[in-house]
């Protein structure tokens, strides 16, 4: 992959749109594209869902809204499974979950420096779904050991897919669950999930990147073996010492960091500005330069921003202090303050990126 990350846009997948064509027109204004997931549109779209589809023992309930998971069939369907682990189709997004996928495929995307794709990982995944006594398959090994290479199947299918529209594809592996790894009542700490991951990473074609918007432990998350790292880097305020060295030397070895920097929540959306919040960034950049030696210039050269979660649900306050964060509902009273709040975010994005790229004297 040849791509200069130099202050580019790009965004999470989860969207809270039920027009795809106003979805799909979003996700290409950025500079780094990628294919929305739309859990407002049909319950296949949800993240946990599409990572589902093929899986053994597993059934998706879409009037219930849940992905269910049964050890009796899992070990019925084992053979058939194994059987069709060399079909390319058992590891793709089909037309049925998901509405913009294939559309995304079938437009000239070789114009854009990246185009990128996601997909649920195996830590959050096995966290989330329960088997029939509500127990979550990680703690199945069997099961646990089977999703990690199943998901590493599926990221890289759809690597290859995403690839032929351009040669700098990625997808990155979206895993909020890494952030409940450090809990005591998780049952699966950071020991094993390190273990499990660095071997699951090591299994990725391509750009190995990971996604997530849980709170972080960024030392942690960069030791995995990736080359790009996308994280809700807003919520973090100020940098410590020890993330700072550690995104030095992240980046001292190529990698890429995805700032996720842009609140889309409207209480912190409507007290900043692309301007606010490209001097928390930058901020931020002089701790890691004064930390570990990179260069400023080099931290920004390595940086793309996004927004830092997605926006199904507005966290936020909404009301006259908040009337800012409205304006685009406003402009199209369909919009709900979900869908107003990403598009803001994105147009802050696109300023922000401007911000730096003059400031840094980035083309």
């Amino acid at each position: 992959m040849k791509l200069y990350a130099g202050c580019k846009t790009t965004a999470m997948g989860i969207m809270p749109h039920t027009d795809i064509d106003r979805a799909f027109e979003l996700a290409l204004s950025l500079d780094i594209p990628f294919w929305p997931q739309l859990p407002n549109v049909s319950f296949y779209e949800d993240m946990y869902a599409q990572s589902s589809q093929n899986f053994p023992g597993i059934s998706v309930d879409t009037e219930n809204k849940r992905v269910a998971f049964n050890t009796a069939r899992f070990e019925e369907e084992l053979v058939s499974y194994s059987q069709k682990l060399g079909d390319i189709e058992t590891f793709t997004l089909s037309r049925d979950y998901s509405a913009v996928y294939h559309r995304f495929l079938s437009r000239e995307l070789n114009d854009y420096p990246a185009i990128r794709g996601q997909l649920t990982g195996p830590i959050s995944f096995g966290f989330k779904i329960v088997d029939e006594n509500a127990k979550p398959i990680i703690y199945n090994e069997g099961v646990k050991t089977l999703l990690f290479d199943f998901i590493q199947r599926k990221v890289n299918v759809q690597y290859q897919e995403l690839r032929r529209r351009n040669d700098n594809a990625f997808v990155w592996v979206d895993e909020p669950g890494l952030g409940w790894v450090f809990s005591s009542l998780s049952g699966y700490n950071d020991t094993q999930a390190r273990r499990d991951y660095c071997d699951f990473i090591k299994g990725i074609e391509g750009p190995r990147a990971l996604h997530l918007c849980a709170n972080v432990n960024l030392p942690f998350l960069l030791e995995l073996g990736v080359s790009i790292l996308s994280f809700d880097a807003y919520q973090l305020g100020v940098m410590p010492r020890e993330y700072a060295s550690a995104v030095g030397e992240f980046l001292r070895n190529g990698g890429i960091m995805c700032w996720g920097i842009v609140p889309t929540d409207s209480t912190n959306l409507d007290r900043e500005t692309p301007q606010s919040l490209s001097i928390l960034l930058s901020d931020y950049w002089v701790a890691v330069s004064h930390t570990s030696g990179v260069a400023i210039d080099q931290v920004a050269a390595q940086s793309l921003l996004a927004p830092a979660r997605c926006c199904l649900k507005n966290i936020g306050q909404v009301g006259a202090a908040n009337e800012s964060a409205c304006v685009i509902a406003e402009r199209d009273p369909a919009s709900t303050i979900e869908e107003s709040l990403v598009e803001k975010a994105f147009a802050y994005l696109r300023e922000m990126s401007q911000i730096l790229r003059d400031k840094y004297d980035m083309k």
